[in-house]
């Protein structure tokens, strides 16, 4: 960044872009970093959910079920 005590240096509006596009590009970066991060999070804790869904719904089908004893008279 340029800085200048007398004022004769101006910042131009190519300045500007350039310094925009470097900030955009880290802020590109980090975004894309932080997306695979989080896709494989959402991953886990997706599969956690079907496991759990799966435990609850054997516990109350394990419940719900009638035992039928026959005897002979």
């Amino acid at each position: 960044m340029a800085t200048t005590t007398t004022g004769s240096a101006r910042i131009t509006r190519d300045d500007l872009e350039a310094k925009i596009r470097e900030m955009q590009g880290g802020a590109r970066e980090q975004a894309a970093s932080a997306k695979g991060t989080l896709v494989a999070a959402g991953g886990v804790i997706a599969a956690i959910l079907v496991l759990v869904v799966f435990l609850l719904g054997r516990r109350a089908g394990r419940q719900r079920t009638t035992i039928v004893e026959i005897r002979r008279v």
